[in-house]
């Protein structure tokens, strides 16, 4: 245990918090930006950081903050802090629950993960990008890459001392597409654990292809009711509409009126969270209160079979084996991704914005670029939106039994929403 961590440990247990958790987050990174394929600058991290929570409660009441304690804090300058946060906490009235306690009394401090090769995974990413299948109108204008090994420790007043090592990686891109004179450049943010070359290299193709199909786009016509298929990220948000109003703080909040039964997704789909994705940035054996990280059903034949939550609202509800889920599975499409693009249809790959309201189920999407399909027909369109709400498109709507992963979510590769509203760009 680190002389700073000794510290704060010592200041709240003579605080007046009634109870309290702190993380301690290691980070160490390599970071890469490129120009083109020429390496423009590099540089190695190491960070340290301390979060602190500290609840004040009586029978019935219990109130919590949090904030960051800077690790080179002096001890006079802990204890001040931490005197304001649980003064802060005071002023809130919660009903009372439990913090996590440990498997086993006797756990010491078990760690999960093991070591972070930065070197090997920065190497796949860099051999990735350099392998890119460029065009001469279509490539790569520049690109950051960052790697790091997470080693975050969690304690609490309870006796929870447990530590998670995992893998963390972001890349930025952006790629180039002309014609005619005219230029276009596309945005791309990808989280991962380590690099996923194949996924990467497809991903940063189609990219490229959408910027060369971008310059041609007519303008979307007016469809009005139309079928819409999303094949890209963008369908994370439809998906996490489920994920969202399966938590316990979305029920206990009244933001899902969801309940055990429920019918809440077509027949045949299936949503579970699992501990370990390959390639996830959030493989971590613990989540952020302790709890150890499992797999669980939540919809089995689109029906609601599990709840996931923080302690606290899983409590509320009655639910003692809680846990903050991190990865989430999708499945049970029966359809081969061909047979779902059966018809006609407008396939979006590209938005401005795409968003899937928890609440109320509205989704609206700008459309940046889409392929219209009529007969044998195809053609690249740009503009207009699509909107429509999730309580009449769930019992239509289809998907494929191919999946496709983005980062920690592994969800059906193509998704298609029959009878959204498309207002066309003029």
């Amino acid at each position: 245990m680190s002389e700073n961590l000794e510290k704060l440990l010592r200041v709240l247990k003579s605080s007046e918090a009634d109870a309290w958790e702190v993380t301690e987050t290691r980070e160490k990174g390599w970071e890469f930006y490129l120009i083109r394929h020429a390496l423009d600058q590099n540089r190695v991290k190491e960070l340290t950081s301390f979060q602190v929570k500290v609840y004040r409660k009586t029978e019935e009441i219990m109130g919590s903050a949090g904030a960051p304690i800077p690790p080179d804090a002096t001890e006079t300058e802990m204890a001040r802090r931490i005197a304001e946060l649980c003064q802060e906490a005071s002023y809130v009235r919660n009903p009372v629950y439990r913090l996590n306690t440990p498997e086993k009394e006797t756990d010491a401090v078990p760690e999960s993960g093991s070591p972070v090769d930065l070197k090997a995974i920065s190497r796949d990413f860099l051999q990735t990008v350099a392998a890119l299948p460029e065009t001469d109108t279509e490539d790569l204008n520049s690109c950051e890459i960052f790697v790091s090994e997470i080693r975050r420790r969690f304690l609490n007043s309870e006796g929870i001392d447990v530590t998670a090592v995992y893998p963390r990686s972001m890349t930025e891109a952006v790629v180039n597409a002309r014609r005619d004179g005219q230029e276009i450049e596309l945005y791309r943010m990808y989280h991962s654990g380590t690099c996923d070359r194949e996924q990467l290299t497809r991903d940063l193709t189609e990219t490229m292809r959408y910027g060369r199909d971008k310059l041609t786009a007519r303008p979307t016509p007016a469809l009005e009711k139309a079928d819409v298929i999303l094949s890209t990220d963008a369908a994370c948000e439809v998906y996490d509409y489920f994920i969202t109003r399966l938590s316990a703080a979305a029920i206990y909040r009244g933001i899902s009126n969801w309940k055990m039964g429920d019918q809440a997704a077509p027949e045949t789909m299936t949503l579970r969270t699992v501990p370990q994705l390959p390639n996830s940035s959030r493989n971590a054996a613990y989540d952020s209160e302790g709890a150890r990280i499992r797999e669980r059903m939540l919809l089995d034949g689109g029906k609601v079979v599990g709840l996931w939550g923080n302690r606290q609202f899983s409590q509320y509800l009655g639910l003692t084996d809680s846990f903050i889920a991190s990865n989430f599975v999708i499945e049970g499409g029966k359809a081969s991704a061909e047979e779902i693009r059966r018809g006609d249809y407008l396939e979006i790959v590209e938005f401005s914005d795409f968003q899937v309201d928890a609440v109320t189920g509205d989704i609206a999407g700008e459309i940046r670029l889409g392929y219209l399909h009529r007969g044998n027909e195809t053609v690249s369109v740009s503009g207009g939106s699509v909107s429509g709400n999730m309580s009449e498109l769930i019992p239509k709507m289809a998907f494929s039994a191919e999946s496709r992963q983005y980062d920690c979510m592994r969800i059906p590769a193509v998704t298609r929403l029959n009878g959204a509203t498309v207002t066309g760009a003029v």
